[in-house]
């Protein structure tokens, strides 16, 4: 699923394309957008809250989108071949320069200011973890409102902070040198803040490239080679920091895979493993 620096790069992009044009053409295979007119609306502005994406148009309304595991958003100019077949669109806007492309998103709704104010899902995010007013108190206060929750079931609520994913939740606990079955009731502030610091920073790195990695914004000296990681999906190799052997577990009823090292991440915290 894409996590929030995903999202937050797609919004830049669509920005840069569609805030302040018109929408000449607007199609929709799915049944609830099939008779939308949004021809003649303009985008006022692109807007990404956690994994969610929104076109706040000039009557009001809003196009909402989640990507989920399968979704992407491509522009292309007017007349360029898709890198994807039309079938798999499910929201096209056209403009007089770009043509902004989504496919294979499972949500894709048209809303009215009341609906989206009381939006089931974002009414209820948590801040996000990469706007520039993001309240990391406020994100720490709702993390400590699960106290009994694993710290790493707890990162991926959105309602306590939202745009954290399963990659940054993993890499961001290694960072701090918390292991991610810690119950929140056990990190005191300063370890809480530790943490959402750590998501925060790995993935502010990560937004002007497509090519996601941690190990880049890493300390000098650890011997990571040519890994793209620290710890997601490196189960059974070896930690970079200490040498011991990096561990997977499903985590949560959803069955998430948690990647961490034993040797460098303790409960609640092992401030010696890692520098601050």
């Amino acid at each position: 699923m894409p996590e929030g620096d995903t999202i937050l790069r797609a919004a830049r992009t669509l920005a840069r394309v569609l805030e302040g044009r018109r929408i000449e053409v607007f199609r929709s295979p799915l049944p609830k957008l099939s008779g939308a007119n949004l021809a003649g609306r303009t985008v006022v502005r692109v807007e990404p809250r956690g994994k969610h994406l929104l076109f706040l148009l000039d009557d009001g309304r809003a196009l909402h989108s989640h990507m989920r595991m399968t979704g992407s958003w491509h522009v292309y100019r007017p007349g360029e071949a898709w890198q994807k077949p039309d079938r798999l669109a499910r929201a096209v806007l056209e403009t007089e320069a770009f043509v902004a492309v989504c496919f294979n998103a499972p949500v894709v709704e048209l809303l009215s200011p009341s609906e989206l104010a009381r939006h089931p899902s974002l009414s209820r995010l948590g801040p996000d973890v990469l706007s520039p007013t993001f309240d990391s108190a406020t994100a720490r206060e709702r993390l400590k409102a699960m106290p009994r929750s694993p710290i790493g079931e707890a990162l991926l609520a959105q309602g306590a902070i939202a745009g954290i994913g399963n990659i940054y939740k993993s890499e961001a606990l290694f960072a701090s040198g918390v292991s991610p079955f810690a119950p929140v009731a056990a990190l005191s502030d300063e370890w809480l803040d530790r943490v959402i610091g750590a998501a925060r920073r790995l993935m502010s790195a990560n937004v002007d490239s497509s090519s996601r990695t941690t190990t880049r914004t890493a300390w000098a000296g650890a011997g990571r080679g040519s890994s793209r990681y620290f710890v997601y999906d490196r189960s059974g190799r070896p930690c970079f920091v200490c040498g011991g052997r990096v561990r997977m577990r499903r985590q949560g009823e959803a069955g998430r895979s948690t990647y961490w090292c034993p040797g460098c991440q303790k409960e609640p915290g092992n401030p010696g493993a890692v520098p601050p």
